[in-house]
């Protein structure tokens, strides 16, 4: 089975193919700093090949909701120590997901109390977690200003200096799934006049100043991207996602980056055309409900070539050791919808793994 298989890339040596993704979860403190079940989460699953954190905001203006960490401060470094250093004691590999939220947020779910601010003043409809409790629909947000665009730019390079003093391996630059960078690169999100909107490069500029910016303070070798082409979700919309991503690829693949980390839909074959404008690592995000089995479609997209690695999201929540019940085709646990976000280790750090299940015991 190639999943289980080692792999060597160009900045990548890993023991399999297993990526585990990155997923809101909601476990931090009211400072932003994540809570000591963050630690145990991660290092239950050190067993992937490389583990991908939820999304990590880079400043306060950028967090999506409430109880969403951040890598702004020490004290956020500090606690994301913590989370390294029990990963890396339990033989793991982990990279710091930078999330700006973008036009996503609220007022009440964020600690400084800002209006979010996106491209263009388009909101998504999203109901968000608020820090007070409840949830409440995103608010219409502002347009950012040119001063504002590069302030953002600064902020994720100021957090990806703060990911390296944690402990982190590398930084993933979360540019999918309706949040900051993708919404510079959606049809419907980006309707700006200026050097930021309207032309493909235009459009692209974002994505490529945010990278340039992580990758001279990590390195491009300790740089990933994740990218969602013709995403759907909260709203988004690209009428042809193509041409827009094909150039962007063919950029980010002249700067060496570690990998590509790319999501595949029904409505665009982004695997299969983009990957031979992409010579370098890339993992595939193939959705886990196409097949009887999560295994099976990762298989597939490996044996295809379309992908070196391959995330699991739903997957690793329920099963710390995904990797091992995939090598021995054990069956999978089913995660708890009722306790998916939360403020303890309930439905989060409490699952067992395999041999635990056995022997009548919990990790909790």
């Amino acid at each position: 089975m190639m999943l289980t298989s080692e792999y060597r890339g160009p900045h990548l040596t890993l023991p399999n193919r297993v990526v585990m993704a990155p997923m809101t979860r909601l476990r931090s403190l009211p400072d932003g700093s994540p809570t000591a079940d963050v630690a145990d989460y991660y290092a239950q699953r050190a067993t992937a090949a490389l583990i991908v954190t939820e999304g990590i905001w880079p400043h306060s203006s950028g967090q999506s909701e409430a109880w969403v960490p951040g890598l702004q401060d020490s004290a956020h470094v500090a606690g994301w120590r913590r989370v390294t250093a029990a990963v890396h004691e339990a033989g793991g590999r982990i990279f710091a997901q930078l999330m700006h939220g973008g036009r996503k947020g609220h007022p009440l779910a964020r600690i400084d109390g800002t209006l979010p601010a996106g491209p263009s003043a388009v909101s998504d409809r999203d109901v968000l977690h608020l820090i007070g409790g409840g949830k409440a629909e995103s608010p219409t947000p502002r347009e950012m200003s040119r001063a504002e665009i590069h302030a953002a730019v600064a902020h994720y390079a100021a957090a990806a200096r703060n990911a390296l003093a944690a402990g982190f391996d590398g930084v993933e630059i979360h540019g999918a799934n309706s949040y900051l960078v993708h919404q510079f690169l959606a049809d419907n999100t980006n309707l700006r006049t200026d050097e930021y909107g309207g032309s493909l490069s235009n459009r692209m500029r974002f994505a490529l100043e945010v990278t340039d910016a992580i990758a001279d303070v990590a390195g491009p070798e300790r740089t990933g991207i994740r990218l969602s082409p013709a995403n759907p979700q909260f709203g988004m919309y690209e009428a042809d996602p193509a041409p827009l991503y094909r150039a962007l690829v063919g950029e980010l693949d002249r700067r060496g980056l570690a990998y590509l980390h790319l999501t595949d839909n029904d409505d665009y074959p982004a695997l299969a055309d983009l990957r031979p404008r992409w010579r370098g690592t890339l993992i595939a995000n193939v959705g886990e409900n196409r097949s009887a089995t999560a295994a099976v479609t990762a298989e597939q997209a490996l044996r295809a070539g379309h992908a070196d690695l391959v995330s699991f999201g739903r997957s690793f929540i329920a099963n710390p050791d995904l990797v091992h019940r995939i090598t021995h085709d054990l069956p999978l646990a089913e995660y708890r919808e009722d306790v998916l976000y939360g403020r303890t280790a309930q439905g989060y750090s409490d699952y067992p793994a395999w041999d635990a299940v056995c022997a009548g015991t919990s990790v909790a």
